[in-house]
């Protein structure tokens, strides 16, 4: 029973981390704390459920157009909501306020779209197939999602850390004044943030459908709560503190639910980041200096 309620930890914990990864990954080049993440990994669920429901579509390909799909929403808010502010140089609060309100205008088209229905994919979108190793239950789908994010994973730190498009992004995220000194313009490099962040909510939406089976509007905005206490927990702008606290707090959620009660789960949760607030204000991988932010390998 133990390493059952483990293994289903680990599953969920592991799509927390991936939608934490993006959000912490714009935190830490663009210094942008984006409310409307929730909505863009929505977006991305609905964009494969729809591909499975009417274009017919294997569950790859859904897979791979709610990545498109998230990414292109993630673009549009980077062109619509932010890239005019930074423009005119206005303060990371105003960021907030600005994805707040795209927040808005996404779940109301989103709700409008779907009717305010909970959606669901169909029984025979991924095969049910069940393994039992040493007593425990192992489906295909759980196999599947922890392979996917170890691969999204080390597939970002490399593209971060060993390519000359990561070297940009982090020459981005220490300051932009200086990545124009050394000829890198900003503007293609933020709107490739954007890009990521929005692919990893999008595909983090389509596995959540999947191993929920469930689509609806407001699916983004627990989780964007959760994303909240990841980072946090993990250090702001930090890739492998996003993982570890997302595994740890999907650890957590799951053996609370199953063995005390889902509203204890929460307070469970948030009494974790309390704690590590007060002991290490950072976070468990944050450092105090801005200028770390993504740097971090």
């Amino acid at each position: 029973m133990l390493m059952q309620q483990l293994l289903n930890g680990v599953v969920v914990g592991s799509v927390y981390a991936l939608f934490a990864l993006g959000f912490t990954l714009l935190f830490g080049v663009n210094h942008i704390m984006n409310m409307a993440h929730g909505s863009v990994f929505m977006w991305g669920a609905f964009a494969g459920l729809y591909a499975v429901t009417v274009l017919d579509a294997p569950i790859y390909v859904a897979l791979l157009i709610g990545m498109l799909a998230g990414g292109l929403v993630s673009v549009a808010l980077d062109l619509f909501a932010f890239r005019p502010l930074r423009r005119r140089g206005a303060p990371e609060f105003s960021a907030i306020v600005s994805s707040i309100g795209a927040d808005l205008v996404l779940l109301a088209l989103a709700q409008k779209l779907s009717n305010t229905a909970v959606m669901r994919f169909p029984f025979d979108a991924f095969p049910v197939v069940i393994y039992t190793i040493g007593g425990v239950r192992v489906q295909l789908l759980q196999l599947v999602i922890v392979a996917l994010v170890v691969a999204m994973v080390f597939g970002l730190v490399w593209y971060l850390y060993r390519t000359g498009f990561g070297q940009r992004i982090r020459c981005v995220a220490y300051s932009e004044q200086t990545s124009r000194l050394l000829g890198i313009n900003p503007g293609p490099v933020n709107m490739q943030v954007f890009l990521i962040s929005g692919a990893l909510a999008g595909m983090a939406g389509v596995l959540i459908g999947l191993v929920f089976n469930s689509v609806h509007f407001a699916m983004g905005e627990p989780l964007l709560l959760r994303a909240f206490v990841i980072i946090i927990l993990g250090g702001l702008g930090s890739i492998p503190g996003a993982l570890i606290a997302g595994l740890a707090i999907g650890i957590v959620q799951t053996l609370a639910v199953a063995y005390v009660s889902s509203g204890v789960a929460e307070a469970i949760v948030f009494t974790a980041l309390f704690v590590v607030i007060l002991v290490r204000p950072t976070g468990l991988f944050g450092q105090s200096s801005a200028a770390m932010r993504v740097q971090r390998a």
